[in-house]
């Protein structure tokens, strides 16, 4: 195994834009340690177009709404950093998990905000500040957003609120991380055909067609819009930008 090899772990990427990334970042030669929620099938499959691509995979199991459970996730990934790779450290960090819960500001209820919290913000927070000490200096980290959390569409107030307080903990990252050389970003997709939200972008016509309406390059995005932004801030090339927002969106309500 070349230990020069960068290795990154993605949340959330049996599916959906954490599996774009995952393939993304394998085809420009990076091994992958990518976490599932429910479906190991579809995680085991990410991990073999990985290895049919010449690169290694692991999957491991993780709810980033248990915070409780990060300290353990933390040793899964040392073990398997040592059984797969002969290694203490991976290079790269994708806080990509996430979910949708559509609800009106005056409509949206205590557990719905609370899970949105778990999920989108603490979970971030604590998985990261776990994993800290496996990530290798001058490592990075790629948050993830919303264009939500610079427009504003009725029924997302509490999952945009998580999205700004995640752009906002990432310039604090960035700040805190730069004495050890780790990079922190955060992308912003615009509306995605996925099966995010219950597929309604993908799904639903009439809202696909509006969405496209206002976007400046007339089409919604595709994951691997956002897979391949996520490869392009891990790349060599990108070492130098920090502590920046990047919307990829297709040019929306500008």
């Amino acid at each position: 195994m070349n230990s020069s090899t960068p290795i990154a772990l993605i949340t959330g990427a049996s599916r959906g834009l954490g599996k774009s990334a995952a393939l993304k970042l394998a085809g420009h030669g990076t091994d992958v340690i990518l976490t599932y929620l429910h479906s190991r099938s579809e995680a085991d499959a990410v991990v073999a177009q990985i290895s049919s691509a010449g690169r290694r995979a692991v999957a491991l199991p993780l709810d980033v709404a248990d915070s409780g459970s990060f300290t353990a996730f933390a040793g899964q990934v040392r073990a398997a950093l040592k059984t797969h790779w002969q290694r203490e450290r991976f290079n790269f960090l994708v806080n990509n998990a996430g979910i949708g819960i559509y609800a009106s500001f005056a409509e949206t209820t205590a557990a719905q905000f609370d899970e949105l919290v778990n999920i989108h913000f603490k979970g971030a927070f604590f998985l990261t500040q776990a994993l800290l000490p496996l990530i290798a200096d001058g490592g990075r980290i790629v948050n993830l957003s919303s264009g939500l959390a610079r427009f504003a569409l009725p029924g997302y107030a509490a999952y945009a609120a998580m999205k700004g307080a995640m752009e906002v903990l990432t310039r604090y990252m960035a700040k805190e991380l730069g004495p050890r050389g780790i990079a922190v970003n955060i992308v912003a997709p615009g509306a995605i055909e996925t099966d995010f939200g219950a597929g309604a972008v993908r799904d639903n016509a009439q809202l696909n067609a509006g969405i496209a309406s206002q976007t400046a390059l007339g089409r919604v995005g595709l994951p691997d819009d956002i897979g391949g932004v996520i490869a392009s801030l891990l790349s060599p090339e990108n070492g130098w930008i920090n502590g920046q927002r990047i919307e990829v969106s297709g040019g929306i309500f500008l």
